[in-house]
């Protein structure tokens, strides 16, 4: 049986531990929520629950697909084993539609529609801001190389087709998400998460908001909004 260790990494709402196997980590999702690089805090009863459940359905999906990615299985309502990656210290976003940051950034319209979807590069720092940045950035600073750089791209473009169509079976617009990347044994894999905390998603028909900007703007009902979503796709919270 895998022991869980100690705590390698704490994060805004979610925990690494190290196990007895070095090869593999212990996920932890928790209840707290934040938004604003950390400045607004709260805790949701539930919440980490249901984005370990979302996650796991969504990176076996990606899985199936062939995305690979670290995702092994989960072991308890809010935990998950996964493989211990070395990370990159990069976001990788897709933007299918016009929303959040790069309205203010550009000016544009929420909604405007994304025509091939917009990749962008982000250097993760909170300190920072999480500052966008570019491929000659990543290569000069040493993060990752030119051929990570492309297995990156395209694999998130990749994963930004199968969600599109996924999302959409369910009545669902997938607007604009982040990944994160790693490597183990020098191949790159999907890592951290996939929930409705690092991706913005909209009801097809109605525009509702179902992500974190429902706690970003002070909208309310944000575990419910994550739970229909899920609900949606089929993932079993139980």
């Amino acid at each position: 049986m895998l022991e869980k260790i100690e705590i390698l990494k704490t994060g805004k709402a979610k925990a690494l531990y190290t196990t007895s196997d070095p090869s593999k980590l212990i996920m932890e999702y928790r209840d707290d929520t934040s938004a604003f690089d950390g400045k607004k805090i709260e805790q949701l009863a539930g919440k980490g629950t249901v984005n370990n459940r979302f996650n796991g359905h969504i990176m076996d999906h990606l899985q199936s697909k062939g995305v690979d990615n670290h995702h092994i299985e989960a072991t308890a309502p809010n935990e998950s084993i996964v493989m211990s990656l070395d990370m990159f210290p990069i976001e990788c976003v897709v933007r299918n539609f016009a929303a959040g940051s790069i309205c203010k950034r550009l000016g544009l319209e929420e909604a405007m529609v994304m025509e091939p979807p917009i990749f962008e590069f982000f250097y993760k720092d909170d300190s920072l801001g999480d500052p966008l940045i570019n491929d000659c950035h990543i290569t000069a600073f040493g993060w990752a190389n030119e051929d990570d750089i492309e297995v990156m791209k395209e694999l998130t473009l990749k994963t930004n087709d199968i969600l599109v169509t996924l999302f959409d079976s369910a009545d669902l617009i997938l607007v604009d998400f982040k990944l994160e990347f790693g490597k183990s044994d020098g191949k790159i894999y999907l890592g951290d998460e996939f929930t409705p905390d690092g991706c913005r998603v909209w009801d097809k028909e109605t525009k509702k908001k179902l992500d974190k900007d429902r706690f970003r703007l002070g909208l309310g009902d944000v575990v419910e909004s994550y739970q229909e979503i899920a609900h949606r796709l089929g993932i079993n919270l139980t």
